[in-house]
Parts: C-alpha cells; sequence; structure tokens
C-alpha cells in the first residue's frame, strides 16, 4: 500500500478497527514516520469516548445510533467526578503542607491518605535496558494510563499492554521510539480493566518481543 494511504490509516489503527494484517503492516510503516506514531497518541481521549460509548449503549442499539441524554449525563458526571477529585487531591496537597511546615506527622498522614485512586509503578529490565513508569487512574469505564519510557534501541514500534488477573490482554497504548533517544517518552492510554483486575503490565515491540514488566504488585 502507499504511503499516503498508510497515513490516512492511522485513525483505523488508533480504534482498533484494522484487522489483524493491516494492524501488523500499518506498524512497520509506524517505525518509520513519527508523524504518524505522534497522531497514534493524540487519539488517545477520542478512543477513551468511544469505549464510554460503548459501554453506556445497550448491544440491541444500532452502533451508529446518535448519543442521547444518558451518555451526556454520564460525560458531564465523569468530568465534574475528575474536577471534584483533582480539587480534593490539591487540597491534602496543601493541608499537607502546612501540617510539615508546623511539624505535625500524624496529621500530615492523615491529610495524604486519600490518593484518588491514583498509583504508580517503574522497572527497568536488566536485558533490554528499557525503563518505564505506568501512572494509573481509576475511572468509571475502566483505566487512565500515563506512560514513561526510555528506550535508546530505537527506532521500533512498541506498545504497552495490559494483562488481567485471568489472562486477558489489551494493548493500552502504541508509540514509535526514536533512534538513539536517551529521554523519556510520554504517552496516554487507556484500558477497559479496572485497577483491581490488572495483573501487571508489559512493554513489547510491535514484533512480540519483550522489553520490560511492570508489576503494580
Amino acid at each position: 500500500m502507499r504511503s499516503l494511504e498508510r497515513h490516512r490509516d492511522v485513525g483505523a489503527y488508533a480504534l482498533g478497527v484494522l484487522d489483524e494484517a493491516e494492524a501488523f503492516r500499518f506498524e512497520d510503516h509506524l517505525m518509520e514516520c513519527p508523524k504518524c506514531a505522534a497522531h497514534v497518541t493524540e487519539f488517545g481521549p477520542t478512543t477513551r469516548q468511544m469505549m464510554l460509548y460503548r459501554r453506556a449503549t445497550p448491544r440491541v442499539v444500532h452502533p451508529m445510533a446518535q448519543p442521547g441524554p444518558q451518555l451526556l449525563n454520564r460525560l458531564l458526571g465523569e468530568v465534574a467526578a475528575r474536577h471534584r477529585a483533582r480539587r480534593r487531591r490539591l487540597l491534602y496537597a496543601v493541608a499537607a503542607s502546612v501540617v510539615l511546615a508546623v511539624g505535625g506527622p500524624t496529621l500530615a498522614m492523615l491529610a495524604g491518605g486519600d490518593s484518588g485512586g491514583t498509583a504508580s509503578v517503574e522497572a527497568t529490565d536488566a536485558r533490554s535496558g528499557v525503563w518505564a513508569q505506568v501512572t494509573t487512574e481509576d475511572e468509571e469505564w475502566g483505566t487512565q494510563v500515563e506512560l514513561k519510557v526510555k528506550d535508546e534501541a530505537g527506532p521500533r514500534a512498541c506498545h504497552l499492554v495490559a494483562i488481567s488477573t485471568d489472562g486477558t490482554e489489551e494493548t493500552v497504548t502504541g508509540w514509535n521510539a526514536p533512534r538513539h533517544h536517551t529521554g523519556e517518552n510520554t504517552m496516554m492510554g487507556s484500558s477497559t480493566f479496572h485497577a483491581d483486575q490488572i495483573d501487571h503490565y508489559e512493554v513489547r515491540t510491535a514484533g512480540g518481543e519483550h522489553l520490560v514488566t511492570l508489576d503494580p504488585g
């Protein structure tokens, strides 16, 4: 397929509607096209909203049905809940800083007790040398994920995969590791699994090579 047609496949790939063969060929294209790799990451918010729509829509409803008031209410509710959670975390952080300033360790522990459903885990693989950090936030529809990666062995296309406690796998996000890049790459992704359903995460190349495992413990 011509390069221009490959560029046009970025949306279909990000939304997971390409068949296996087309997805494999597009991943080969990603290794040589940083622009498409960036576009795949940019589709993260759209993918999350479509997953939310899918979960809010009964199976008997035609997939092209227009979103109704229930979906709008859920979206608005999610935004409001996220704003409240961020505000709570800000207030806890301010309270903790004030208590620490006056030397009150017991009250400081109370102020920092609500994590807002967020968790973070990092790991470095001794064989591949790849370092990764996953920060998650549990949502009503699943888990929102921020991934940071240091991978100096690029260029290569990679995936972050979430493996559930029953062994089911789901691709969280994909990216193209630049050539000999020593800094961090940061990507956003999401999973329909909730945090307590995820056993561990794996960073893999598009060809299936294992690079690093992150175990939330």
